[in-house]
């Protein structure tokens, strides 16, 4: 009855996760770290981890990417392993449309055997999921130009999860289901040493309601972001990044939670690293907007 596909807050900056039609979206190879620790204080919060990589191939026509994830929460683990590939249409001079596939495999487990449950004999709690691999495959398509894009995707449109867990009547079902997101952002070059770039994010999952992230980011000289964000239900989002050389970013986030779980936790906090494996020059006369 929740989200399943992991949540950070400094995904305008690398949006391989979300979209796989991002990957080769810039003249060059570029790749982040990112770790986030959610909901400090609460016993099993999620603890993510994830590493991508991406490029252009043939002159911008098409790119490739990789994205490895390692998402934790309360007894499950789930290692992601990813594949993109983007190919991306010209429609004007400085805009293009990209067309992305996503494929996968999730290294799945539960310690189910750590719960707590009053049953002794049900059996969907009889043993552990250990290292269950799944295969996902996923879509999206991202228009973009130098200072704006509009994203859609579906990460896992389909997953080889059947027979991954039983209802309470013993039937085979899926576990992972679909989740869809729409994002979108542009930039305003307000004078020479300030660009001021709004953006959101629409979450949508069957089950669960729906979820917009709202964000406005300041970038000071092309050297340092600073943004807000209110994510609806959830939390108010603080953001830091510096550019400490034309191909070295640091990023950091900090979630103040606006729910009924304010009372038992401090927040959450994310840091992130990125590398952009370009031509100084180009990194210079075009700043790392998204």
């Amino acid at each position: 009855m929740a989200q399943q596909e992991v949540m950070v807050s400094q995904y305008m900056f690398n949006q391989l996760f979300l979209n796989p039609a991002y990957a080769g979206s810039h003249p060059y190879m570029s790749g982040s770290l990112l770790h986030r620790s959610q909901w400090l204080q609460v016993e099993g919060a999620p603890r993510t981890s994830m590493m991508a990589v991406d490029a252009p191939l043939l002159n911008g026509k098409m790119g490739a990417g990789l994205s490895v994830v390692h998402d934790q929460i309360g007894v499950s683990r789930d290692l992601d392993i990813a594949g993109h590939y983007a190919y991306h249409l010209r429609l004007s001079p400085e805009s293009k449309l990209a067309l992305g596939l996503r494929a996968g495999v999730s290294v799945y487990s539960a310690r189910l055997s750590q719960l707590n449950y009053w049953d002794a004999n049900d059996q969907v709690f009889q043993g552990d999921i250990t290292n269950k691999p799944v295969g996902k495959f996923g879509f999206g398509v991202y228009w973009y130009d130098l200072h704006s894009y509009v994203g859609l995707s579906v990460p896992t449109i389909h997953a080889t999860d059947k027979g991954l867990v039983q209802n309470v009547n013993g039937a085979v079902t899926n576990y992972f289901t679909q989740h869809y997101y729409l994002h979108a952002g542009h930039v305003f070059n307000l004078n020479e040493s300030f660009d001021l770039k709004p953006s959101t994010m629409v979450r949508f999952t069957p089950a669960a309601p729906v979820e917009a992230d709202i964000n406005c980011n300041v970038l000071y000289r092309s050297r340092i972001w600073l943004g807000l964000g209110y994510r609806t239900g959830d939390a108010l989002v603080g953001m830091l990044e510096y550019q400490v050389n034309p191909m070295l970013r640091i990023g950091y986030a900090y979630d103040m939670s606006t729910s009924r779980l304010r009372t038992y936790t401090s927040g959450s906090h994310e840091v992130m690293l990125g590398l952009d494996f370009g031509k100084e020059p180009i990194r210079i006369r075009s700043p790392r907007y998204f």
